[in-house]
């Protein structure tokens, strides 16, 4: 039961990270030319991820 609650914050981090990195927040190098190409998913992989966490965790 904790595990699960645990995998739920993890997931939620993440997504707060993605979404950050994805709409530019935050950069995954110091050099913004050497963007990585799939960083651009991150804008709707991000979302996509905070929903599916908050989900289970109601869920449970």
């Amino acid at each position: 039961m904790i595990a699960a609650y645990i995998d739920e914050f993890i997931m939620f981090c993440a997504g707060l990270w993605m979404t950050s990195v994805g709409f530019g927040y935050l950069t995954l190098s110091r050099n913004p030319a050497n963007r990585v190409p799939m960083a651009r998913h991150f804008k709707w992989m991000g979302p996509l991820l905070l929903t599916i966490a908050i989900v289970l965790a109601i869920a449970s």
